[in-house]
């Protein structure tokens, strides 16, 4: 039922129209919480938003609709196949049988949901500026949250209070862009002169062993760092805290589980939804 309540702060009203039509009874989605996670993961959901080529589903569903059915459509995936095409590094794939922790890790509730939220947040990213004292006085510097470099610098500039939050959305993008943009990760995401400033961000184990890792390695390092950060000052009774220990102890499977959505149903849309490239 928490869940099912959980999914409903996401859902818009068109959203719940949709899902009511799913069910075929009107109004049944917003009555029956613990009913949405079933309505989500039904294949009429999916058809509903993808049967007709060429039409964006965005015109029908929010974005949290949209990536909460497709991370149910992969989990189902998962279920029936016996490898996957692993991503090994840029336009890179081979077949790895080890499909169980992917199941394993989609088969969690509270797992699928941050995943829906995770895609959905980065349809719509925040970008600004802040001032930072430098030995020539104070000067403005651009932030966006689709630049790992800008986050690291940030998270050293906020007061304390405020870190856990930036260190959250740290792991968030470290996961999107090795989820989602993988090859970009890999091959353009990280300037040479940046990778230093990159590895000092890691846990210290993780920094010497990180010479001759590709950026890939070292922001799903970086991630699980930054989800220990922010889960360790997130109130331990929430739900939230399990899940970002979760996910910072299986970020590998994590972003697995992406790679799959993105290679079988994200990557003509990508650009469009996204423009991370």
């Amino acid at each position: 039922m928490m869940v099912g309540r959980l999914y409903l702060e996401h859902l818009s009203d068109a959203d719940l129209a949709l899902l009511a039509a799913v069910a075929e009874t009107e109004g049944k989605a917003r009555r029956d919480p613990e009913r949405l996670e079933t309505l989500i993961d039904s294949p009429a959901a999916y058809r509903m938003l993808f049967a007709v080529p060429g039409r964006d589903p965005l015109l029908r569903g929010s974005p949290f609709l949209i990536f909460a059915v497709l991370v149910h459509r992969v989990v189902r995936d998962l279920g029936r196949v016996s490898f996957v095409e692993e991503w090994v590094g840029p336009r890179q794939r081979v077949p790895v049988f080890d499909t169980v922790r992917l199941r394993d890790f989609g088969a969690d509730p509270m797992r699928r949901l941050f995943l829906a939220q995770l895609l959905a947040s980065y349809t719509n990213v925040a970008s600004g500026s802040t001032l930072v004292k430098t030995s020539r006085g104070w000067r403005r510097r651009r932030f966006s949250e689709l630049d790992p470099m800008r986050l690291i610098e940030l998270a050293e500039l906020v007061p304390d209070a405020e870190r856990p939050a930036v260190y959250r959305r740290l792991g968030d993008l470290s996961l999107f862009l090795t989820g989602i943009f993988p090859d970009y990760a890999g091959e353009r995401l990280v300037a040479d002169r940046e990778r230093r400033a990159l590895e000092r961000a890691l846990a210290p184990a993780d920094r010497e062993r990180s010479e001759n890792r590709d950026v890939v390695w070292l922001l799903e390092r970086l991630g699980r760092r930054a989800y220990r950060i922010a889960q360790q000052a997130t109130d331990r009774r929430t739900a939230m805290a399990a899940v970002l220990a979760d996910v910072s102890e299986n970020f590998a499977a994590a972003r697995r589980v992406l790679n799959v959505l993105t290679d079988r149903y994200l990557f003509p849309m990508r650009r469009q939804w996204f423009g991370a490239e």
